[in-house]
């Protein structure tokens, strides 16, 4: 019972102060950019891709090295995750369900807050079929890495450092938020509200898994779509 515990309490312990600071660091220099070049430049779109996925895995790599130096699984940060066709459906089932509340609140939020779609998220719609098998390359990384990076670690952080899962909850969404900063000032306090929706998914599922594949419908079937409504 007593090395049962133990285990508990170590996998309950944040990461390295140092750690998080370079994860953070890295973050604060992509909303940098994203400030400095608030449209994302004319380049090309396949480049802008290939940046922003190696980005977020190398990111994600860190992540992982830093579970590797503490000797713990990335499954303490990605939670449950059985095979069974039971649970994979019912997840996949609690991520539609999700995004259509979810969607209605970021819909409503957006309307108050008069947010629009911006030059730099219309520049990063794909155009040609390479780029749309791009892009949607990047969004599976994005669902893996963000919600790794967001709910599994930052989420964790926050609420270990700060003994409240609440604020751990609406820290890591302010971050979310910030780090979409390039979607235009309107759309950073919607955004910040939708990663704290994610990560209450994540909490009271005890796994990564739905806001995954949540993230992935999102951001595939809604670039898409979104990308078939503005650029006819």
């Amino acid at each position: 019972m007593e090395t049962a515990i133990a285990v508990a309490e170590e996998k309950a312990r944040p990461f390295p102060v140092w750690h998080t600071a370079a994860v953070l660091g890295a973050l604060a220099a992509l909303v940098g950019l994203s400030v400095v070049r608030p449209h994302g430049g004319e380049g090309h779109r396949l480049v802008h891709y290939v940046v922003a996925a190696a980005f977020e895995w190398g990111l994600t790599g860190w992540i992982l090295m830093g579970c590797r130096m503490r000797r713990e699984s990335v499954w303490s940060l990605l939670g449950e995750f059985t095979a069974s066709w039971r649970t994979v459906l019912r997840d996949c089932g609690l991520a539609i369900g999700f995004l259509v509340t979810a969607n209605v609140v970021l819909g409503l939020l957006g309307r108050w807050f008069g947010a629009t779609t911006n030059g730099a998220l219309r520049n990063l719609l794909p155009r040609t079929a390479m780029e749309t098998a791009a892009y949607l390359c990047l969004t599976v990384t994005a669902a893996f890495c963000e919600e790794l990076i967001y709910r599994g670690y930052l989420q964790r952080q926050f609420t270990a450092w700060t003994r409240s899962a609440g604020i751990g909850l609406v820290l890591q969404g302010i971050v979310f938020g910030a780090c979409h900063a390039y979607q235009g000032r309107g759309m950073m306090l919607p955004i910040a509200v939708y990663g704290c929706l994610f990560g209450l998914l994540a909490m009271w599922r005890r796994s990564l898994r739905p806001g995954m594949i949540a993230h992935l419908v999102q951001d595939a079937v809604g670039g898409l779509a979104l990308a078939r409504t503005l650029l006819k």
